[in-house]
């Protein structure tokens, strides 16, 4: 690649860092935080759906850990194949094809008669899903201006605790409504078939993708766009130095390349904390409305009761968005994770309503708040030309978590209780803790930067 090829792509990069935050801005991050919504709506609302046909289907406990379990094995597919079809194919639409691909499943779902059918569903909804959030993650990453850039995935994270208190909401008022309450439910979820149309043809390319690609000129017209949109000049100040990148290398290759011998501590890092957290959300979330039914309260209230703890997801991730420019990512993903690790044990030992909604609640808070810290740092710590792979992978190994937990939580509440369950979900937080420190914190650089 030649010199001036390097420059240009250098100055595109610094031209989108110079950017102030703009209405261009705000439609990608709007664009894709309302298809994070969705996603966390359709997730939240088999954690209720599960507890209502454990009851009208006489489930036993192990098939009803396999209707979670199995879309997360259709996630962790997902999110591999997801960010290596993001590198090779472009952000947007391998986004706009995910949300398709798990709006028509989830849609579908409302119509199922018995088990078998609804695990095949959950496994498409799972593989759309779970290949959309770390492309979009990504996808709004090379958006943002590096001083704030942080900040803005945290903000899009938070669109998740919309979605689950929409799915809390739809839980508390239309499930225990009727005995087709759970058929509505899945029919709600079938919005995001809609709403990749909008994200399809809606939203632009990310430039520096265009650019990683050699389409320097479609870059170009985007970038200019956002410069016009913001009434800047042109070109603001320019980086001199060329991008220093990886080369562009396909499947098997890129992997691999995550484990170069630049890239193995953070990569081993990453993968560690995003398989802990997984383990210990999923294990906790998907499981909280049973579990509160299984301990003698009724569907109302155990319902009720998981709708005010999902509302204390909102202040958490606000509060990792201000602390994540303020502290640097590994620190503010380090307090958050050891705050969930505390809470979870607290968790485990309530004994009344007050104890279970204030737990709850402090759970909701710093889990939520370090998942917001985790989506920001896993694209950061990668360049273009690996950034949608690495994201995805890590999501990918993730996910093999979120298999595993819903599926151990019945054997440990046979076991132990709910205090063995969150005593063993408090020690993988206190894992991701340490785990966190092997990351790269790249507050305020440039994301092609290593």
């Amino acid at each position: 690649m030649s010199e001036p090829t390097l420059t240009s792509r250098s100055s595109l990069s610094a031209r989108l860092d110079a950017l102030p935050f703009t209405r261009s801005h705000l439609r990608v991050l709007t664009g894709s935080g309302v298809g994070w919504a969705l996603d966390a709506m359709d997730v939240g609302l088999i954690s209720f759906i599960i507890a209502v046909l454990a009851e009208q289907w006489s489930l036993s406990p192990a098939t009803a850990g396999w209707i979670a379990s199995v879309g997360f094995i259709g996630m962790a597919v997902g999110a591999s194949v997801g960010g290596l079809l993001a590198d090779r194919l472009g952000r947007r639409h391998v986004f706009a094809i995910t949300l398709l691909i798990y709006g028509i499943a989830t849609g579908a779902s409302a119509l199922v008669g018995g088990v078998a059918l609804l695990l095949v569903l959950r496994f498409f909804v799972g593989l759309g899903l779970g290949a959309e959030l770390p492309v979009a993650s990504t996808y709004v990453s090379e958006f943002a201006p590096a001083r704030i850039r942080g900040r803005v995935i945290v903000i899009l994270e938070a669109f998740w605790a919309v979605g689950w208190t929409a799915s809390a909401l739809i839980g508390y008022f239309v499930i225990p409504a009727s005995e087709s309450g759970w058929r509505w439910a899945f029919a709600l979820g079938a919005i995001p078939a809609v709403y990749a149309v909008v994200i399809r043809w809606g939203l632009p390319e990310s430039p520096r993708w265009l650019a990683s690609r050699g389409r320097l000129s479609e870059a170009e017209r985007i970038v200019s766009r956002m410069e016009t949109d913001a009434a800047l000049q042109r070109t603001p100040a320019i980086r001199k130095e060329p991008v220093r990148e990886t080369l562009v290398v396909s499947g098997v290759g890129r992997v691999g390349m995550l484990w170069a011998p630049e890239f193995r501590l953070r990569t081993l890092s990453v993968w560690t904390v995003w398989f802990c957290v997984n383990f210990a959300y999923y294990g906790a979330f998907i499981w909280i409305p049973s579990i509160l039914v299984k301990s003698g309260y009724d569907l109302i209230h155990s319902f009720g009761f998981t709708l005010v703890i999902t509302l204390a997801q909102l202040p958490g991730y606000a509060a990792a968005a201000w602390l994540i420019e303020v502290w640097g990512r590994k620190v503010t993903l380090s307090v958050f994770l050891a705050g969930s690790a505390i809470s979870a044990i607290v968790f485990g030992l309530a004994d009344s309503q007050a104890m279970v909604i204030g737990a709850g609640m402090a759970l909701s808070f710093f889990n939520l708040g370090a998942w917001g810290a985790l989506y920001a740092v896993t694209p950061e710590i990668y360049p273009t030309s690996l950034r949608g792979t690495g994201a995805g992978w890590a999501a990918g190994i993730g996910r093999i978590a979120s298999i595993i937990a819903p599926l151990l939580v019945p054997v440990m509440l046979a076991s132990g209780g709910a205090l063995l369950a969150f005593v063993v979900f408090s020690v993988f937080f206190a894992i991701a803790t340490a785990a966190a420190w092997g990351l790269v914190d790249r507050r305020g650089a440039a994301l092609d930067d290593r």
